[in-house]
């Protein structure tokens, strides 16, 4: 099992360190950017998603063996939590011109397989991910609901086997800032690939 997840890891360009971004007690960055939605074809934004209770943004994307492995959790985080108060916001900042599964259309697809009922947005140029210092995928942020960040990190502690889980960060941010408290834990470290950024010239 160590072996695949190397190999998986040395496949997908994964990086587990640290990236500077965003401090906890931070706001969302270009937050009235407007991002086209693969979910529905709509124009998205934080701000437009902004929730009562709080703001979940993921940073995923198709490909990648962390973020399939950790999709099916992320989706349903995403569509339990947005009926509890919280804005949710998935977004996909690799270059399709590189990761050519990241393409518009193949967004359009996996967000009907899966079932999304949260926006799944298109980071044109990967800007919001580089507003945020995201650099992997995935990479999970929460706002409280009064917008500052209050987790950063990974999804929880077992991205192989979901029954074996035994921390959920992500769940239990989300479920800290629906009760209008903090999360035990703010910062994780995240696991999986390199967001492609566009090449500079």
């Amino acid at each position: 099992m160590k072996t695949a997840v190397l190999l998986a890891t040395m496949l997908c360009g994964a990086a587990t360190a640290r990236a500077e971004g965003l401090v906890m007690g931070a706001t969302a960055p270009l937050a009235s950017t407007k991002m086209k939605s693969a979910t529905d074809g709509k124009m998205v934004s934080f701000a437009d998603v902004k929730g009562a209770k709080g703001t979940m943004v993921v940073f995923t994307c198709n490909g990648c063996p962390y973020a399939k492995a950790w999709e099916d959790r992320i989706v349903e985080l995403g569509n339990i939590y947005a009926k509890k108060g919280v804005g949710v916001l998935l977004v996909n900042s690799n270059n399709p011109g590189v990761s050519k599964g990241d393409a518009y259309e193949a967004m359009q697809a996996r967000a009907k397989e899966r079932g999304m009922q949260v926006p799944y947005a298109v980071d044109e140029g990967s800007a919001l991910a580089k507003a945020f210092g995201a650099s992997k995928t995935p990479e999970a942020y929460v706002f409280d609901k009064g917008g500052k960040l209050v987790y950063h990190g990974t999804i929880d502690d077992n991205h192989e086997e979901a029954g074996k889980v035994q921390k959920r960060y992500l769940k239990d941010a989300l479920e800290a800032v629906v009760g209008g408290k903090a999360p035990a834990t703010a910062e994780t470290k995240s696991m999986g690939c390199g967001i492609k950024f566009p090449k500079t010239s």
